[in-house]
């Protein structure tokens, strides 16, 4: 019979080991985010983009399969996060930076930055913070959402046939949007509380189809519209906050 030193042993062992299933998928979405910034630095912009969206997909399998093939590890946790750094801090920065900021001197790197050092921070804190937050909600726009947001915007901006010199500095804005939004304290809804094996209605199948049918009809314009919202949710839910009342301390 193992001792529980052995025991515990074997778990320290088990968190520091390499699995390869869900790291493959890390990988795979650390490698969407370098041919995103090799994509933008050659001007092909839309390539870019969609390299981000494709990243942000494969960023939320690795976890996925890690939990149902019970593969979680230290190790797999820290590749996922340095992964992350590039996918959704690096590269939206430097596709947004090629787009639009290039003719905007020290201003267009300086927004940029703000973006890069927002997603950052935002990885820091998530990883200290992963075991005392409420799992329903997230701390500031999680990054996946904000590189998406701005990839979708150059996306969908392209798509319209605007040029980023046109539109620099609506991306200005739009970029110290996401990277202040991912360091701010607002809630977002992380979806975790979601459980896909348990039943659900029939509206819920239909709205799921209906998505995927907007999404189909024209993918940046609903991508954009869709991220784009979801950023203004936790805007939106510190509002209501503000408007309820105060429950009063209760009398000694």
């Amino acid at each position: 019979m193992t001792d529980p030193i052995q025991r515990k042993q074997q778990m320290n062992l088990r968190r520091r080991s390499i699995y390869l299933l869900p790291n493959l998928f890390t990988t795979a979405a650390l490698f969407a985010g370098f041919y995103a910034i090799v994509q933008a630095m050659n001007s092909k912009f839309e390539y870019a983009a969609v390299a981000v969206f494709i990243a942000m997909v494969l960023d939320g399998l690795d976890g996925r399969v890690a939990r149902m093939t019970h593969t979680q590890s230290e190790f797999g946790a820290e590749y996922d996060s340095l992964s992350d750094m590039v996918s959704f801090g690096v590269a939206p920065s430097i596709l947004m930076y090629e787009w639009a900021f290039r003719d905007l001197g020290k201003w267009g790197w300086f927004a940029a930055f703000i973006y890069c050092a927002g997603a950052a921070l935002r990885l820091a804190r998530f990883n200290t913070n992963i075991d005392v937050i409420d799992k329903r909600f997230f701390q500031g726009l999680p990054s996946p959402a904000a590189a998406a947001l701005v990839a979708g915007f150059v996306w969908v901006m392209l798509d319209n046939r605007f040029t980023g010199y046109e539109l620099r500095w609506y991306a200005v804005a739009l970029t110290v949007f996401a990277g202040l939004s991912m360091v701010s304290s607002l809630k977002y809804y992380s979806f975790k509380s979601f459980n896909m094996r348990k039943s659900v209605p029939f509206i819920v199948i239909f709205l799921f189809v209906l998505f995927f049918i907007l999404v189909s009809v024209d993918p940046p314009l609903h991508l954009f519209l869709l991220f784009f919202g979801y950023c203004l949710s936790g805007y939106i839910m510190w509002l209501l906050g503000l408007r309820k009342p105060k429950t009063p301390p209760p009398l000694p």
